[in-house]
């Protein structure tokens, strides 16, 4: 309490020249009342109860006259008189060093309540009344109390002294600032101390008391005044100043303010943007009732800061004096206590709104020291009963405005799949995410390379099962093309070169969007049987000898161009010669045979070319590879990460191996043919095999390498990179539009645990995939509905546009709750408030916002800074991600609905968004 020096008693102070006196009793009397008993000085101290000092001389000449036992004695103490104990008569105060025992007695209350009634009080002087304090364990009355110097932050230049308890509350200091100051009850205040070092610090959390904050006498305190902007004082910068003035003078409508994109934070302003459209919660922090009951010492809490900062940002957005308002703050404080969220980069706007009711859950919960809790099942109890013992376990632990706004109850049933046993549950839940109905098919585009070299490369877009296989892709493309699938490879090609060559039973979910594939047409699959012929699938590069350099042949004078070639050869030709004339015909579109006078007649005729080694070994053999496999290679060739377009149209790859002869069986040389030399090389096509040291089980790839010359004169690059669009190209997978019901009824569905999550039966004692059903039990006042748009698998992640349909108002909710109270149908209808959107991909999107102000009715769109007024009918779009609506009989809006034949409201800032520009990022 403060220690301000009043008089316990007036009725007995001196100012009275014959103030009303107690009827005196005997002299023994008074030594026992005041010495021993319940109200003498002898008594233990209780913490909290007032003591009184009385200066020493004369409570000893009181103590000689009572044992004297003479009424009318000259030893009569007359009139209590402190005055030696005070520095002066002006101000009262205490003198420093006084000492117990020398200087002065201390009396418990009623003692000198007696001593004032039966003697009375010297004129003018106050009572000295000092707290007990127990301080560490032990008990003491609190002489000197602790003295501040109160100053408001507009003028800091003329402190105000102020004595306060150890004990006292730091609330107990700013009423009695404001009180000093003269504040205004509506005014919002806060403390700041200046310490040892000479800065400031805030003094948060007023229901500590002063020992707790470590105050001392003589520190300076601050009482610091919000702005009716929403504003600090103390947070505007000197630069800003005139800003903030003119921002003062600014008055709109309040919550039609936008938000500064500090770097890639569009998300958080668009998740802050939709909850400062919840009513109720709004007005929780715009009437300052979230100040009694900040957690300061909730460990899963945030101190407090979250929900202040939080706080600050509402005040400035309703204050009306700001166009747009910036989050530095409140984004420094999120990323102090959620790393994932520092720095600048995307992330997601439901992300960022868990973490965020979490944490203002934790820092507004009223429950202080949470209990333990035992879950219990439903033990065959009625589920009402289990069900509302789950909700009490729930609310012991957790108590705050966003368990009132935000929190509704789950029914979760699961059922073992081998002994019947069924377990019920009750959960609590904060928002419903909800899953979008999944097309089961995929568009694919595909470039088809024929065996015909007249014919150019097509490109497909296939429609495929998305759980389907390679040999599902070869089965689409042949309904195109008219070649079996059994006459299908399939590859992945990139930079040039086969980065996968894959086989039919791979999935499909290993092909990512971007990747370019190639399906090549190889000989058919004849009948192992007599006179039977086979063919080997040779893969194919082409390198462009670099100019002006000699590197001993190595692959640095060599540069891959063009697209790889699967090429099937007949077993029984395979000779370097047979293999150039193969190739020249596979070659032919693009590829200009020379005639007798382009010859070099100045070269000596090659000799005639035989079989290799290699090629001979490779036609005895009796593992012979099939069109399906290609002869050599591995499955999986080194390369980059992620394949992406060569020259032109590009593809990607990855085969099987079959056995077959190994580098060192290969000449090493190569031969100059009339338009290009055969090399073999390695995987990646970018060295001779000779100088690595592969598995010499593995057949090499063949390059085709060319001079630059020859290849000027004879190659055509126009007509190589030339293809066609098959007609099948303008086919697009018409996705129809889901309804917002048909994700509720999803997302209710009985489904089977997965493999990587199964349920432990207590009944059996084992791990089971049992079946699962969720039911809605409970329903909060505010629904949040995020759109599981996001789809992440091993393989691929892609967003779901799918347009889901959702009602503005009247969303009945009554066939998904179970039990229904047929006798209040408005618990299950909602109005929308506001919308989440995100425009674009996964990794270059942009959050905008679609929210209702709670005071006008007016739908606005946010779009970081800038704000303009929409219609209803702008709202529904495929951008739409996450959905907030608001319980019909919580806030049912007392203003009419705007007139919708009056003009619309002028943008708050910019122009309306049209629907062209809110479908397109």
């Amino acid at each position: 309490m403060a220690m301000a020096a009043v008089a316990a008693n007036p009725s007995a102070t001196a100012e009275d020249p014959e103030p009303h006196r107690e009827a005196v009793p005997g002299l023994e009397s008074q030594r026992r009342q005041i010495e021993n008993g319940e109200s003498g000085r002898e008594r233990p101290l209780r913490a909290g109860e007032s003591w009184f000092l009385v200066e020493q001389h004369w409570y000893r000449q009181w103590e000689v006259y009572v044992q004297g036992g003479e009424q009318d004695s000259s030893t009569f103490p007359g009139c209590i008189n402190n005055a030696k104990l005070f520095e002066d008569q002006i101000n009262w105060c205490l003198k420093k060093g006084l000492v117990e025992g020398e200087d002065y007695v201390l009396l418990p209350s009623a003692a000198w309540h007696f001593l004032v009634g039966w003697y009375g009080l010297e004129q003018g002087q106050p009572p000295i009344e000092r707290k007990v304090v127990e301080l560490r364990g032990t008990r003491k009355v609190e002489v000197y109390p602790v003295e501040l110097l109160l100053v408001p932050h507009r003028d800091m230049g003329t402190p105000h002294s102020a004595q306060f308890s150890q004990i006292d509350s730091i609330d107990l200091v700013l009423r009695t600032a404001r009180e000093k100051f003269l504040v205004r009850p509506e005014k919002e205040t806060r403390l700041w101390v200046k310490n040892s070092q000479g800065s400031f610090e805030r003094l948060c959390n007023t229901r500590v008391t002063v020992l707790d904050a470590a105050l001392k006498s003589g520190q300076l305190v601050v009482m610091e005044t919000r702005s009716k902007d929403g504003t600090w004082p103390s947070a505007q910068p000197q630069a800003g100043n005139k800003a903030s003035k003119e921002d003062e003078d600014f008055q709109g409508q309040p919550g039609i303010c936008g938000l500064t994109n500090l770097g890639n934070t569009c998300f958080m302003n668009s998740a802050l943007q939709c909850l400062s459209n919840v009513p109720q919660l709004t007005e929780y922090f715009l009437k300052n009732r979230y100040l009694e009951e900040l957690n300061f010492c909730n460990p899963l809490g945030m101190k407090g800061e979250i929900a202040e900062a939080y706080a600050d940002l509402v005040k400035q957005a309703w204050s009306g004096h700001h166009r747009s308002i910036v989050p530095q703050v409140f984004k420094t404080k999120v990323g102090h206590f959620a790393s994932q969220f520092l720095g600048y980069q995307q992330h997601d706007s439901q992300e960022l709104l868990s973490f965020l009711l979490d944490g203002l859950h934790e820092d507004l919960n009223r429950v202080k020291k949470k209990e333990y809790v035992e879950l219990c099942d439903a033990a065959g109890r009625p589920d009402h009963e289990v069900a509302q013992e789950a909700w009490q376990n729930h609310k012991r632990r957790n108590d705050s405005v966003i368990v009132d706004t935000f929190h509704g109850l789950f029914k979760s049933t699961l059922v073992c799949p081998d002994c019947g046993n069924v377990s019920v549950t009750f959960d609590p839940f904060c928002y419903l995410s909800v899953p979008l109905p999944v097309s089961h098919k995929r568009v694919m585009e595909v470039f088809f390379v024929s065996m015909d070299p007249r014919r150019k490369p097509e490109q497909h877009r296939l429609v495929v099962p998305k759980k389907g296989k390679i040999s599902d892709l070869c089965v689409a493309l042949a309904k195109h093309t008219g070649v079996s699938p059994e006459r299908m490879m399939v590859a992945d090609v990139f930079s040039h070169r086969f980065y996968k060559i894959y086989q039919l039973e791979e999935s499909l979910s290993s092909i990512l969007d971007r990747d370019d594939i190639f399906i090549y047409e190889v000989s058919g699959r004849s009948a192992i049987c007599e006179n039977s012929r086979e063919d080997v699938v040779l893969p194919i590069y082409l390198r462009e000898r670099t100019p002006a350099r000699d590197y001993n042949n190595s692959y640095y004078g060599l540069m891959l161009f063009g697209h790889p070639l699967l090429v099937s050869v007949p077993r029984d030709r395979l000779s370097w010669d047979s293999l150039y004339h193969i190739l020249l015909y596979r070659l032919s579109r693009y590829v200009t045979r020379p005639s007798s006078d382009d010859e070099d007649d100045g070269d000596e005729k090659d000799p005639p070319v035989t079989a290799s080694p290699i090629l001979a070994d490779m036609a005895a053999k009796d593992s012979i590879p099939k069109p399906g496999h290609v002869a050599g290679g591995s499955s999986q060739n080194p390369g980059p990460e992620q394949a992406g377009p060569s020259s032109g149209v590009a593809g990607g790859s990855r085969a099987p191996v079959n056995n077959s002869p190994g580098p060192s069986h290969w000449p090493q040389r190569a031969r100059r043919k009339h338009l290009f030399t055969l090399q073999t090389v390695n995987s990646n096509g970018t060295s001779d095999r000779s100088n690595f040291n592969e598995d010499t089980h593995a057949q090499p790839y063949i390059a085709i390498d060319w001079e630059p010359e020859m290849k000027k004169r004879y190659y055509n690059e126009v007509e190589a990179e030339g293809y066609v669009k098959h007609d099948c190209v303008g086919y697009v997978l018409k996705k129809a539009p889901v309804r917002l019901r048909e994700c509720i009824e999803l997302f209710t569905t009985m489904e089977t645990l997965e493999k990587e999550n199964p349920w432990f039966c207590p009944s059996c004692k084992q791990h089971q995939l049992a079946t699962k059903k969720l039911d809605l039990w409970k329903l909060p006042e505010t629904l949040i509905i995020h759109l599981k748009r996001f789809s992440y698998t091993r393989f691929s992640r892609e967003k779901l546009d799918t347009l889901v349909e959702f009602p503005i108002r009247d969303l009945d909710f009554s066939e998904f709750v179970k039990p229904q109270n047929e006798s209040a149908p408005e618990l299950y209808k909602y109005d929308l408030i506001a919308v989440s959107n995100h425009y674009g991909g996964l990794r270059d999107g942009h959050y905008t916002t679609f929210a209702c102000n709670k005071d006008s009715g007016q739908w606005h769109y946010f779009d970081d800074n800038s704000v303009s007024p929409v219609t209803e009918n702008q709202i529904e779009s495929k951008a739409a991600y996450v959905l907030f609506y608001q319980r019909q009989d919580v806030a049912r809006r007392a203003k009419p609905q705007p007139d919708l034949s009056d003009p619309p409201a002028p943008p708050a800032c910019g122009q309306p968004p049209n629907s062209e520009f809110m479908d397109v990022n």
